[in-house]
C-alpha cells in the first residue's frame, strides 16, 4: 500500500519516540492518489477497452459482415481522424464546463457509441460508428493530464501518470480474457458474440461515467475531502512552480498560434506520433499476429495477447518511479524508444512464439513512455497554455493511430503478413529516439542554474514530501 510522508530536517528537534507527521501537502497528495487517480485508471481502462476491442472482433466482422483487412484498418483508423478534429475544441469546452462535468460526459458518450457497435451492418456503418466514437472520446486524455497538472506538483506527476495510465495496460491485459468469453456468447438472445462484446463493454463505460460525476471536483477549492491547510499548501506548491517558470521565461502569455509554431511542440508531436503508431498498431493487430501460433483459438489468443501488456505495466511503473526520483526523464525516454525499435524489428523476422517475446520487449518500451513523456512536456511548456499544448500534441500525435492500423491493413492485404508493418514501426521509433535528443528540458535552457539550487530554494518555501512504497 502506498503511503506519503513529509520530509524532515535532520537538525530539527524531535523526540526519538515520535514519528514525523505528514505535512498538509503530503497528506493532500495522498488523498488525491487514493481518491482521484484510481478513478482515472478505471476510466482509462474503459477508454482503451472500447476503442480497441474491435481487434478481437476482426475475424468475426470479416465473416459476418464482409469487412476485410483494408476496411477494418480504415475503420480502426477513422477513430483517430475524428479524435484529431475534435480534440482541441473538446479541451476548450472542458475549461468552460470544468473537468468534473466534461470528463463524465466524455465517458458516458463513448460508452453509448461503443454499445451501438452491435448495430453495425457493413463497412459504411462500421466507418460511421468508429468516427463517432473518436468524436465522443476526443479530449479525454488532455483533460486528465490538465487535471493532474492543476492538482499535483510536478514531482508527483510521473507516478500519478503511471497509476492512471495503468488503466490502459489493465484494459489490454483483460481485454482478451474478457472479450473471449463474450465472443463465446454467440447466439445468446439472438445476438452474435461480437455484439455482446460491444454491448457489455460499452455499458461498463456508461456506469463509470455516471459514478465519476459524483466523485470528481473541478478545482482544488471545491474538494470537501481536503482540509483548509491541505488546499492552501497544495495550491501554494503548484503556484510556486508556475511562478518559477514565469521567472525563467517571462510573463508574456503565448498565443494559440505561437504554440503551434513552437519547435518544441513539433518535436513533442513527432515523438508521441511515433509512440502512438506503435501502441495502436499492436493494439489492433496483435491478436492477428498471435493467431499465427498454431493451435490457438479465441480464448488462447486473448490470453496470449495480454502477455506484452502485463510486462509493459511493470516497465511503466519502474520508469515512472526512476523519472520522478532522478528528475532525468529524457535518457529514459530515449532508452524506451530504442527498446521499442529493437523489439519491433526482431518481431518482424522471428518465428511466431519468438515474435510474441519480441513484441513484449517492444511493448515494455513504447507503452511505458507516457509517464515520462508528459512530465517533460508539462515542465517545458508555458503554464498559461499547458492545456492547449497538451491537446495539440495529443490530438496531432494520435493521427499515428490512423496511419498505423490502416497501413497494417493495406500491408497485410497485399502481402498476407504484417512483417513490413513491424519494420516500419521500428524505423519510426529510432527516428523518435533521435528527435528526443533535440528536446531541451528546463535545465538545458539554463545551465547556470543547477537542479540542487532549485530544490534547495523550493524546500525553503514548501515542504518536499517523498512518495514511498
Amino acid at each position: 500500500m502506498t503511503s506519503l510522508t513529509g520530509s524532515t530536517d535532520s537538525h530539527s528537534p524531535t523526540s526519538p519516540s515520535q514519528t514525523p507527521k505528514a505535512t498538509p501537502l503530503s497528506s493532500a497528495v495522498a488523498k488525491i492518489m487514493r481518491r482521484v487517480i484510481p478513478l482515472f485508471a478505471i476510466m482509462m481502462m474503459c477508454n482503451q477497452l472500447n476503442r480497441s476491442n474491435i481487434g478481437y472482433a476482426e475475424s468475426h466482422l470479416e465473416v459476418d459482415l464482409d469487412i476485410g483487412a483494408t476496411a477494418y484498418g480504415l475503420g480502426a483508423g477513422l477513430f483517430f481522424i475524428a479524435y484529431f478534429i475534435f480534440e482541441v475544441p473538446s479541451n476548450l469546452l472542458m475549461k468552460r464546463f470544468g473537468p468534473k462535468i466534461w470528463l463524465s460526459r466524455i465517458c458516458v458518450s463513448w460508452g453509448i457509441v461503443s454499445a451501438c457497435m452491435l448495430f453495425v451492418q457493413g463497412p459504411t456503418s462500421f466507418y460511421v460508428l468508429r468516427f463517432l466514437l473518436g468524436m465522443a472520446e476526443a479530449g479525454f486524455v488532455p483533460a486528465v493530464l490538465y487535471y493532474l497538472a492543476t492538482w499535483l506538483p510536478n514531482a508527483y506527476r510521473g507516478r500519478a501518470n503511471a497509476r492512471y495510465a495503468v488503466g490502459a495496460l489493465v484494459a489490454f491485459s483483460l481485454s482478451g480474457p474478457l472479450s473471449g468469453p463474450l465472443l463465446g456468447m454467440d447466439g445468446t438472445l439472438g445476438l452474435r458474440g461480437w455484439q455482446w462484446m460491444f454491448l457489455v463493454e460499452g455499458a461498463m463505460s456508461v456506469a463509470i461515467g455516471v459514478f465519476a460525476f459524483f466523485r470528481l471536483d473541478s478545482r482544488i477549492e471545491d474538494a470537501r475531502w481536503l482540509t483548509t491547510d491541505e488546499k492552501r499548501e497544495l495550491t501554494a506548491a503548484i503556484d510556486a512552480e508556475d511562478a518559477e517558470y514565469m521567472n525563467r521565461h517571462g510573463d508574456d502569455r503565448p498565443t494559440f498560434w505561437s504554440v503551434l509554431r513552437d519547435p518544441k511542440i513539433l518535436l513533442f508531436v513527432f515523438v508521441y506520433f511515433s509512440v502512438q503508431m506503435s501502441i495502436y498498431a499492436n493494439t489492433f493487430w496483435l491478436p492477428s499476429i498471435v493467431r499465427n501460433i498454431k493451435g490457438t483459438n479465441d480464448v488462447t489468443v486473448g490470453l496470449l495477447s495480454s502477455v506484452p501488456w502485463v510486462f509493459a505495466m511493470v516497465a511503466m511503473f519502474l520508469l515512472a518511479r526512476i523519472g520522478d526520483r532522478t528528475d532525468r526523464r529524457k535518457p529514459l525516454l530515449i532508452g524506451a524508444l530504442v527498446a521499442a525499435a529493437v523489439g519491433s524489428y526482431l518481431a518482424a523476422v522471428a518465428s511466431p512464439w519468438l515474435a510474441l517475446a519480441m513484441l513484449t520487449i517492444a511493448a515494455m518500451g513504447f507503452k511505458s513512455i507516457s509517464p515520462i513523456f508528459w512530465p517533460i512536456v508539462q515542465r517545458t511548456v508555458h503554464p498559461m497554455v499547458i492545456g492547449v499544448a497538451i491537446a495539440v500534441i495529443n490530438s496531432t500525435a494520435n493521427l499515428g493511430g490512423f496511419v498505423a492500423p490502416y497501413g497494417f491493413g493495406v500491408v497485410k492485404q497485399q502481402t498476407g503478413s504484417t512483417q513490413w508493418g513491424l519494420i516500419g514501426l521500428a524505423v519510426f521509433s529510432l527516428l523518435a529516439a533521435f528527435a528526443s535528443f533535440l528536446i531541451r528540458e528546463k535545465e538545458d535552457e539554463n545551465p547556470g542554474l543547477s537542479r540542487k539550487k532549485e530544490s534547495a530554494k523550493a524546500a525553503q518555501q514548501v515542504p518536499a514530501p517523498q512518495l514511498k512504497n
